[in-house]
């Protein structure tokens, strides 16, 4: 036992020596092989070493026994797939970071379809290959009186990870050797490098959404209503129609949750 965890520590420590030599000199990084939530560990670490607004940083797990999702959902990420925790400093002079998650959907879209992956956007946080998930992203935006003091993003993507129904892996869709855990999780922070970029050119952000957006229709799931897509907002809201009837989701609608969209 001791042994394995020796390993699994010796793994981490590689990983991190790979990826600051292929990518990192801006970041500042934590590997651990194995926690609860990359997200905890990054309270944490923000915590005992008060941000400043300096670098972004990043925890990486090989590992997560609990791993946090949307409205509080708990997950296992088990060995092989990147799963990440980042704390971004924001220029609050300029940019849209109400579209925080849209934005590193469509950063991270862009590197995966470079490798010719017909990457779709279940909005607001899910990544898709052919109706099946690749990826999911956790935004977060902590304000300081009332300033926004940082951006954070969880980003859990399958690479060489066993998956459940209904999601996918890299490996089952890149040749072999293409579905490496480390050179992935270089593309997940160069996508997250981008970010601020993209958060001034908002047009440009929603275009690439709506281009990618994974259907053109959505069942209300506490109405089972059905509602046509009509595209987003610069707010990143989606924008829906029935027939005189609109509607504006800001977030999924959810039954422990409210009304968490506006209708006209």
């Amino acid at each position: 036992m001791a042994t394995a965890v020796l390993n699994h520590h010796q793994q981490a420590g590689a990983l991190l020596h790979r990826l600051r030599r292929q990518q990192a000199d801006g970041w500042r990084l934590k590997c651990k092989p194995v926690c609860a939530s990359t997200e905890i560990e990054l309270s944490h670490w923000l915590q005992s070493v008060p941000w400043r607004g300096e670098r972004p940083r990043a925890v990486l797990a090989d590992h997560q026994t609990r791993g946090q999702g949307q409205r509080g959902r708990r997950w296992e990420a088990p060995r092989g797939g990147v799963w990440i925790s980042a704390a971004l400093p924001w220029n609050s002079s300029g940019g849209h970071a109400d579209m925080l998650g849209l934005m590193v959907a469509l950063a991270l879209s862009e590197r995966l379809e470079r490798k010719g992956l017909p990457v779709r956007i279940k909005w607001p946080n899910d990544l898709l290959i052919d109706s099946r998930k690749l990826a999911g992203l956790l935004p977060r935006l902590v304000f300081r009186g009332g300033r926004l003091r940082m951006v954070r993003i969880g980003v859990g993507m399958n690479v060489a990870n066993p998956v459940p129904a209904g999601a996918v892996a890299l490996r089952d869709l890149l040749p072999r050797g293409c579905a490496r855990r480390d050179v992935w999780t270089v593309e997940v922070l160069r996508a997250l490098d981008s970010v601020q970029t993209l958060a001034n050119r908002p047009e440009a952000v929603r275009c690439g959404i709506e281009n990618r957006l994974w259907a053109n229709q959505v069942k209300d799931p506490q109405s089972g209503e059905i509602w046509k897509i009509q595209g987003l907002a610069l707010n990143g809201a989606l924008q829906l129609r029935q027939g005189a009837r609109t509607a504006s989701w800001t977030r999924w609608p959810d039954g422990n949750h409210g009304n968490l969209y506006n209708l006209v």
